[in-house]
């Protein structure tokens, strides 16, 4: 029978201590320094966009005149032109951070993964395909929500608005990173990807104009037709119904241009957003009435229909 001594099963339980501080003491405290500094960065970047959305949340509104109509008008809007400030920048603040902790993360991760000694490669290879094949595959997708985010950051429009697109027009019912969707003045939902938007015209930011252009023929009297429209244009502007819709005294600019049926004469109201509309309607009646009590006679073009030769 074989003799069996005590060592016949001992195993080797000894580590070089490379080795062990390695595993146990090196790697680990790496890692841990790389999860540490990224959470620092983080919040270092986190508090410097907190900082930027406060800086972009204030500001006063241009315009203000003080001791005027106008002034009190714009001063009155002041807190709801501060509060969508304030919206959008917290909304472009929490985009920001969301972007910022994905990058930074997606680098603490691909650190951490280093130090436990897994070749990444391959995994920054991978990533860099799936970057390039989104790119190409979705650069529209990736051109609107770029667009989106400067138009929420640069305040082109909000929701409320009344907004010309170029192919859209009407009012702004939501504003997303990719689409925009506003109704027009038939009703009509048109849904506008942002990257397709090439210009904004916004008639609904701080204040609007009313610009009535006024033909009369060429036979009245100019200042008389002046005097006229300065008159009903004030008188509008003293109503208590329009005391918070123009918001400054009228002015009668004069004679616009000479056309072929008459003399066109200008007057403008400064009136509040969107009301514009409101006011030239108002102003087109009134005016209409005063010029027919003066017997001024605003031109008409009649067609000219011809009977076996002869013009009639």
């Amino acid at each position: 029978m074989p003799h069996l001594d005590e060592n016949t099963f001992k195993v080797d339980w000894d580590i070089p201590a490379e080795r062990a501080w390695d595993w146990f003491v090196a790697t680990p405290g790496a890692i841990l320094l790389v999860i540490v500094v990224g959470l620092a960065f983080r919040w270092f970047v986190c508090r410097s966009i907190d900082r930027l959305v406060a800086r972009a949340g204030k500001g006063a509104v241009p315009g203000v005149i003080a001791n005027s109509r106008a002034g009190e008008f714009l001063a009155d809007l002041k807190p709801a032109v501060h509060q969508r400030r304030q919206q959008r920048a917290e909304t472009m603040g929490s985009l920001l951070k969301s972007v910022a902790t994905g990058m930074i993360m997606a680098v603490v991760t691909i650190s951490a993964l280093a130090k436990l000694g897994i070749n990444i490669a391959p995994i920054i290879a991978s990533a860099g395909i799936v970057g390039v094949a989104l790119g190409f595959g979705a650069q529209n997708l990736v051109k609107d929500f770029l667009s989106g985010i400067f138009m929420i950051l640069e305040d082109q429009y909000g929701v409320g608005d009344t907004v010309d697109l170029g192919e859209a027009s009407g009012t702004v019912e939501a504003v997303g990173l990719r689409v925009t969707r506003l109704r027009d003045v038939n009703g009509t939902v048109w849904y506008v990807r942002n990257g397709e938007i090439l210009r904004v015209g916004n008639q609904s930011q701080n204040w609007a104009r009313t610009v009535l252009d006024v033909t009369v023929s060429y036979e009245a009297d100019l200042d008389k037709v002046q005097q006229i429209l300065q008159d009903v244009a004030t008188s509008t502007y003293e109503e208590p119904q329009f005391h918070d819709v123009i918001i400054e005294a009228p002015e009668v600019w004069g004679v616009e241009r000479f056309d072929k049926d008459g003399v066109v004469v200008r007057v403008v109201l400064k009136t509040a957003p969107a009301q514009q509309w409101l006011v030239a309607r108002a102003m087109r009646r009134r005016i209409k009435a005063e010029f027919d009590r003066a017997g001024i006679r605003i031109p008409t073009t009649f067609p000219t229909v011809h009977m076996n030769g002869e013009e009639a």
